[in-house]
């Protein structure tokens, strides 16, 4: 296929990933942002291995291992009985796979960095709000203020699960908002409190999930960096602001006691950043001459950790239909039928096991401790879960 002239509208890790990819293609691209400066949002994460192979397939694989901690594996308490709910061991993979945790400034950095020198065009302060097709088929961006950019051969949605372009989708996506989320923080590492290699979470039933992990470096020269987290409903978090810290701090330190000195480290509530999820998927991908990835095409709970995987994964697929396909309409087809037995697949698991982790059910965490647990441990089961966490489940030799 011809170069094309691409707009892709966000600047979080799909975007920034679609726009080293596409411009290394020969494509013209343009992205574009709504802050002053870009930046990164948010706090750590998870690379599984699908994830990491797309960032070697883009040669910054390596880059962001230097900065980010080894994961070995995924381990869950019960807070009161101290049982063990969760193991994942990665190691059951063979190869010396492993995940990879990193600080969302991390994987910013590299992949901006890269963009940069792409010869890609970046455009801050533009908040993309509508396209308009009035001047023919192709896309015209349409920005705060009136402002208008285009036309385009292509428009890459990567502005997230609340984008105002997902009207422009072949089908609509039914969302649905969970009660639960989680407030987050970047704390300094406190060497020794912790297993440096290890996401460990405690649980009192499914109301209260309480994590650790560590992320290692936003930057080089940086010092190690922790994300604890803690499970909350959105509608509760006024509430939460309003009571003060020592109550909660009291409350943490009684159900982990070993958190104590980890969150002596915040003094005000606003350290601690809310995240609200909530469950859609495009049952297409696309629309006339418009592509959506990552969380603009599907999103949900990060119970299995793969939001930035999946992301990547999808700008590996569309890359790829677009070097293979004769014209756009074929490519983007051929896009959306790469990914959607995986993204349906992971969406559908993670659906199911959220509840298990995050709920007001007194059942469902019984279940998960006396019966999932105890499976977790018999060696193919261990080695199921593992696959399912490292992302490769479903996915297509091609991706």
């Amino acid at each position: 296929m011809k170069p094309l002239d691409i707009a892709i509208a966000g600047l979080g890790p799909a975007g920034l990933a679609a726009a080293l990819a596409l411009a290394r293609s020969g494509h013209r691209v343009r992205l574009f942002d709504q802050f002053d400066e870009p930046r990164p949002v948010g706090s750590g994460l998870m690379m599984q291995p699908a994830g990491l192979a797309v960032l070697d397939w883009l040669g910054l694989g390596e880059a962001l291992r230097r900065l980010g901690a080894p994961i070995d594996r995924l381990f869950g308490r019960e807070a009161h009985s101290g049982r063990i709910v969760l193991d994942v061991r990665y190691e059951t993979l063979g190869n010396g796979r492993c995940g990879l945790a990193v600080h969302r400034a991390a994987l910013f950095n590299v992949l901006f960095d890269k963009v940069k020198a792409s010869g890609a065009a970046v455009e801050t302060k533009v908040k993309i709000a509508a396209i308009d097709r009035m001047s023919g088929r192709r896309p015209v961006l349409v920005a705060g203020g009136g402002r208008r950019f285009g036309p385009f051969d292509l428009v890459i949605d990567a502005l997230g699960s609340r984008s105002p372009l997902m009207d422009e989708a072949a089908a609509p996506a039914a969302r649905r908002s969970l009660a639960y989320g989680a407030l987050w923080t970047t704390l300094p590492w406190i060497a020794g409190a912790f297993d440096a290699r290890v996401l460990e979470q405690r649980y009192e039933r499914a109301s209260v999930m309480i994590g650790v992990l560590p992320v290692g470096r936003r930057f080089s020269g940086d010092s190690a960096q922790t994300t604890f987290f803690w499970s909350l409903k959105a509608e509760n978090h006024a509430r939460w602001k309003a009571q003060g810290l020592g109550p909660w701090r009291d409350q943490v330190t009684r159900l982990w006691p070993e958190t104590e000195t980890l969150i002596a480290q915040i003094d005000d509530p606003d350290q601690m950043v809310l995240a609200a999820y909530g469950h859609h998927t495009l049952p297409l991908p696309f629309g006339d001459r418009v592509a959506f990835i990552g969380d603009s095409a599907h999103s949900t709970s990060p119970q299995l950790g793969q939001g930035a995987n999946m992301a990547l994964l999808d700008v590996r697929a569309l890359c790829g239909a677009l070097d293979q396909a004769s014209d756009l309409d074929q490519a983007l087809a051929f896009y959306a039928r790469q990914r959607r037995f995986h993204i349906r697949l992971y969406q559908l698991m993670s659906s199911m096991f959220t509840p298990f982790y995050q709920s007001d059910s007194h059942v469902l965490p019984l279940f998960r401790d006396w019966l999932v647990a105890p499976a977790s441990r018999v060696p193919l089961v261990a080695r199921a879960l593992a696959r399912i966490v490292s992302g490769d489940i479903g996915l297509g030799r091609d991706v």
